[in-house]
């Protein structure tokens, strides 16, 4: 496809769109209860969410990176969704795949190197909305940081790029295996990009939802974004609970083109966390949102995002925990060594501590191993 934006009213477009393809919406004046997942209390176990599968031991979003999570014992698996040219929704972190497919040593492709601008920043390489879903299929995922994980290089060349129906149907393969539920938890990558060049994210994410008989109270799915229109959009077509992610600075694009100058600081106060809980059940937040670390680098104080947004009624997911030292509060790491492991479970059992409901890990069986300890 041409890789030109399209005119921003498609923006407007989309919005109808969504609106049409609501399915049963919620009765207005409902409670935002959508699930027992979804409301905070000390009564339940953390659950821990394997961040873009098991990305510690295998090239993240891919099917072996969410199979290993969830028997690892991840309650859920989280893919990231983007579009392809022909509309179908497929796991990558980015829609900028030459960090984790092997696209730019493939010279049938080298014509569709270009460059982009994606949320007001300038990105070059190669693009899944400029790839038809069997292009696509073609490309082989590899690790991306492989100076980090050079044992997950391994696996380079071996996996596909999935869509987000075979994710689905991996997780409800693997619940009748193992005897529980496995979740997922999706987020919309970029959604006002998309929808700017007419590939909105919402509908077809709450078709396949809807399709696969996962569009109601108590399924287990949670739907999370970094944008706000597109939640409040989503709060009219599904029903199941639905998370606002939070960066540590900057503001959500949407309020970028809106020109609306809150941040993502002032989404977290006690009055930001409120309006959060008119159309969301949860924040997820990053983790030094929720202890900060100090000047040298170490695990410092505890700020008041879970209790404020527990008393908004939402539950608190932080993200993400990571086992190498690059990662690590400077008190928790091993050595000067970026790439070997931490000690990323005492790191978690601090978070763990404050009574967040959930986590976001690359080492699923290390976030089990901490709730559990």
């Amino acid at each position: 496809m041409a890789t030109s934006l399209l005119p921003r009213l498609l923006l407007a477009v989309t919005a109808t769109t969504l609106v049409c393809l609501t399915v049963v919406p919620p009765a207005a004046g409902a409670p935002r209860d959508r699930a027992a997942e979804a409301r905070p209390g000390a009564d339940r176990r953390p659950l821990v969410i394997g961040h873009r599968g098991a990305s510690g031991y295998r090239p993240e979003h891919t099917l072996a990176s969410y199979e290993l999570a969830a028997r690892m014992g991840a309650d859920y698996i989280e893919p990231d969704l983007v579009a392809t040219a022909d509309g179908v929704l497929v796991a990558r972190h980015e829609n900028e795949i030459s960090t984790t497919t092997d696209v730019a040593e493939r010279a049938e492709f080298a014509d569709r190197e270009t460059t982009k601008s994606i949320d007001g920043h300038e990105v070059t390489g190669w693009f899944t909305e400029d790839f038809t879903l069997a292009e696509l299929k073609t490309l082989r995922a590899k690790e991306r940081l492989p100076r980090l994980r050079p044992d997950n290089t391994r696996y380079d060349g071996r996996y596909e790029v999935p869509t987000f129906q075979e994710v689905i149907d991996l997780t409800q393969r693997l619940s009748r295996e193992l005897g529980r539920d496995i979740g997922i938890y999706p987020e919309t990558k970029h959604p006002s990009y998309f929808s700017s060049i007419g590939l909105p994210l919402e509908p077809p994410l709450v078709r396949t939802l809807t399709r696969n008989g996962l569009n109601h109270k108590n399924a287990k799915v949670f739907v999370q974004s970094f944008e706000v229109s597109n939640l409040k959009a989503l709060d009219k077509a599904l029903r199941v609970p639905l998370v606002q992610l939070v960066w540590k600075d900057g503001q959500p694009y949407d309020f970028t083109e809106a020109g609306d100058e809150r941040t993502y600081a002032d989404m977290v106060t006690p009055e930001g966390l409120a309006e959060i809980g008119t159309y969301a059940d949860g924040v997820g937040p990053e983790k030094t949102m929720v202890i900060t670390w100090n000047d040298d680098g170490s695990l410092g104080a505890a700020t008041d995002l879970v209790p404020d947004a527990h008393d908004a009624g939402l539950v608190v997911h932080p993200y993400t925990f990571r086992a190498e030292n690059a990662f690590l509060p400077t008190d928790y790491r091993s050595s000067d060594d970026p790439a070997e492991h931490g000690e990323v479970i005492g790191e978690l059992g601090a978070y763990y501590d404050l009574g967040v409901d959930g986590v976001f890990t690359d080492f699923p069986d290390l976030g089990v191993a901490a709730r559990d300890d």
